[in-house]
């Protein structure tokens, strides 16, 4: 149990950190949410408690083809923010967007051969 609240308590001082720095300087903050962090941390974890080198390698590629699906919508949330948009209804649209763009790699991959 010590271990699990460690792992949230580590992973959530990122993001505490992230949206500090953030309020201060937003593209400072924008750089550090935007690295691999929290991937890297589910990897030491993964690691940790799997120590498989190919279970290993088939999350660190599942989670490269994750990624790309989540970029536009950082496209598109300040796109509709800078058009007026309450905040809320950007980040729904955003996450409406990604959801989609995440269905549509679910049912795609396969098709690519690739195994998610």
């Amino acid at each position: 149990m010590f271990y699990l609240a460690a792992k949230a308590l580590i992973s959530g001082a990122l993001i505490a950190v992230a949206s500090e720095v953030a309020k201060r300087f937003p593209g400072f903050g924008a750089l550090i949410a935007s690295l691999p962090l929290v991937s890297i941390l589910g990897m030491i974890w993964l690691w940790h408690d799997k120590p498989d080198a190919e279970n290993m390698a088939a999350h660190v590629a599942a989670t490269f083809w994750y990624v790309l699906p989540s970029l536009p919508m950082f496209l598109l949330i300040p796109a509709l923010l800078r058009h007026g948009w309450p905040f809320a209804a950007a980040l729904g649209a955003g996450c409406a967007l990604a959801i989609a763009l995440y269905l549509g790699m679910t049912v795609l991959a396969p098709r690519l051969g690739l195994q998610l």
